[in-house]
């Protein structure tokens, strides 16, 4: 019966999928309707969080965002859907690529690449990176992700994901594969989606980032270090309906050299400008800053390395 419904349900958005541009972009403006006027998709997460990220802002300005965020989340959905059945051909009329030359210099030198990146544009299509590659065509391009609860989702996501050629890899099995990568000489880069919201027990930093004192998963820079990944900060610009812009900036490419944490920190400063510069294109429903730094204090303790219940952290010697 999964099986019967994963391929009924494939076939509906793969059907869907067929629809040139045109149509999936007027089918998105429909969707808008329904998500934002009609149902207020997390309407109060979003506006709670543009209020509090831009203080300074009229609430002219945040509506602005507020429709256009919702006006875009629709695109991000059909274009998404999209990658089901775009040839790549037709997908870099899409998408640009700026900055490949230097992770294909990389790849010459025989480094392994990192792209740290934010929910913001689509970047769902990160995995169409190796398109753009002119020498280094057998370099393994993929996304870590975390597992989806509905399983006939993941099969989905992971399908059109891995469509333009890239790969997809659950984060806990990320260091084995990379460890295996590096045994054959295989080239790779992997984007790592670093700005979700961690819970308590994975919290080890917490930044400024857009207003809020926010905590922050810190194990991509772990892995990066580990592995002497040369990383790179993924900048997404959307000049125009349609029509993303994706530009790899070399951040490091001797991490270990560098300050516990500073990748991170780095990382954060970079995002928050790319949002800053236009601030519709982030994912604002996602609710990242319910966690509060004082419950944190009060009810953990990093010791060793590790986050504890206070309850449970050695007693000092004394």
């Amino acid at each position: 019966m999964k099986e019967f419904l994963y391929q009924l349900v494939y076939a509906l958005f793969y059907a869907f999928s067929k629809l040139p541009y045109k149509a999936l972009y007027g089918a998105s403006d429909c969707f808008y309707i329904i998500l934002y006027h009609l149902v207020g998709y997390r309407r109060e997460i979003v506006r709670r969080n543009l209020a509090t990220s831009f203080p300074d802002k009229s609430q002219e300005e945040l509506r602005y965002i507020e429709r256009g965020f919702y006006h875009w989340l629709c695109d991000y959905f059909v274009e998404t859907v999209k990658l089901m059945s775009v040839s790549r051909q037709e997908l870099l009329q899409h998408i640009e690529f700026k900055g490949v030359e230097q992770l294909e210099e990389c790849f010459d030198n025989g480094q392994m690449c990192a792209a740290i990146l934010g929910h913001y544009g689509n970047w769902e299509f990160l995995s169409a990176t190796g398109l753009a590659f002119q020498r280094h065509h057998e370099a393994v391009c993929g996304l870590i992700y975390h597992p989806l609860r509905s399983d006939l989702f993941e099969r989905m996501f992971i399908k059109l994901r891995q469509s333009m050629g890239g790969v997809c890899i659950p984060k806990k099995d990320i260091l084995r594969y990379l460890i295996s990568f590096k045994r054959q000489g295989l080239m790779n880069l992997f984007g790592y989606i670093a700005d979700q919201g961690p819970r308590y027990q994975n919290i080890h930093l917490w930044l400024p980032f857009l207003n809020h004192d926010t905590p922050v998963f810190t194990g991509a820079e772990r892995i990066m270090r580990k592995m002497n990944n040369a990383v790179f900060y993924v900048d997404m610009e959307r000049p125009e309906r349609g029509h993303y812009i994706c530009t790899f900036h070399l951040m490091t490419k001797n991490p270990a050299a560098l300050p516990e944490f500073e990748i991170t920190r780095d990382y954060f400063r970079r995002l928050e400008q790319t949002i800053r510069r236009d601030p519709r294109f982030y994912l604002w429903s996602h609710d990242r800053w319910k966690r509060t730094h004082e419950e944190f204090d009060r009810e953990y303790k990093i010791e060793n390395g590790h986050v504890v219940k206070r309850a449970q952290a050695t007693p000092q010697q004394g």
